[in-house]
């Protein structure tokens, strides 16, 4: 492929990788803890970073990558005051860290000109320094999941029940923050700031409604966002458009394709339940396993009848 004899296309399709897998896995667990907003919360924070970094002339995304750790932190200790309304915490550090990005923006009005790479994206524009990045927080975070798979599991389904088997809930929640904020910042050089959201949300949101367990849904997640990356950056390459754009708008048709796919297929399985009088298909992934302890139970039923 002609594209891929370019240094700078190398490099993007390298960066997309590295982030699609680790931010499509992160999803999943975002997802199932009720926390889908964090990503485009923490990113908007990390504005404020860049802002700052800018102003001051250091690394914007070092500095970036560093106010979207401190934010996580954050919202994991303001939502432990709000426990029954934890998705507070969200909206209170955005506002915090979106009105103080446009106030430093504000000081420096030069500062706004090198803006727009950071707010859409510019994944082929990738330096040394931001790969780096990307790579530590790929490895970094691969580890934190595999080695944390159990307890985070536990975490994420039950919370409580995770507290009583003596799980320290606490420190792997703030953990699973940190790592959540890293995934975040290294990911906004390939979406932006304004559409980081889609590279974690929109493959878990499809896997989630598909797969039958908790692996497959992480499995599926990342190979959804991998294949959304890779499609928007030849897309973009070929058609000369924005490739943070580009890689949101093939994730979301992935996500509406898989859907109706979905939905396709349930209401064939319906169809032929009626006829075989075998009762209605469930209606996610996730209800097969009770659907068919039900369907055993009303034939036992049957038979003794």
């Amino acid at each position: 492929m002609e594209m891929l004899h370019y240094d700078f296309m190398q490099r993007a399709f390298l960066a997309g990788a590295l982030i699609a897998l680790v931010a499509s896995a992160l999803g999943v667990y975002l997802m199932l803890r009720r926390q889908a907003l964090m990503a485009d919360m923490l990113s908007h924070v990390s504005l404020a970073g860049i802002a700052a970094g800018a102003y001051l002339h250091w690394n914007p995304t070092l500095t970036g990558f560093a106010i979207a750790i401190v934010g996580a932190v954050a919202v994991e200790y303001v939502r432990r005051s709000y426990k029954t309304y934890s998705e507070i915490s969200v909206a209170i550090i955005m506002v915090g860290g979106l009105s103080s990005a446009v106030i430093i923006m504000n000081l420096n009005q030069s500062v706004n000109k090198s803006f727009s790479s950071y707010l859409f994206g510019s994944v082929v524009a990738v330096n040394r320094t931001e790969l780096i990045l990307m790579l530590a927080v790929s490895v970094l975070a691969a580890l934190f999941f595999i080695l944390m798979r159990r307890p985070l599991y536990q975490m994420t389904f039950d919370e409580d029940t995770a507290k009583t088997s003596g799980l320290p809930v606490n420190w792997l929640s703030l953990a699973f923050s940190v790592v959540t904020g890293m995934i975040v910042a290294a990911a906004m050089p390939i979406v932006g700031v304004l559409l980081v959201s889609s590279l974690v949300v929109l493959p878990a949101a499809l896997a989630i409604r598909l797969a039958s367990s908790f692996a497959m849904a992480i499995g599926l997640s990342m190979a959804f966002g991998l294949g959304g990356v890779w499609s928007g950056l030849a897309a973009s390459y070929a058609f000369s458009t924005p490739p943070g754009a580009t890689i949101a708008l093939i994730l979301l048709a992935i996500l509406l394709v898989g859907i109706g796919l979905k939905k396709g297929a349930l209401r064939a399985a319906k169809r032929k339940s009626r006829l075989g009088h075998t009762g209605a298909a469930p209606d996610s992934p996730y209800e097969a396993a009770r659907f068919s302890s039900t369907a055993r139970v009303a034939e036992k039923g049957e038979s003794r009848g």
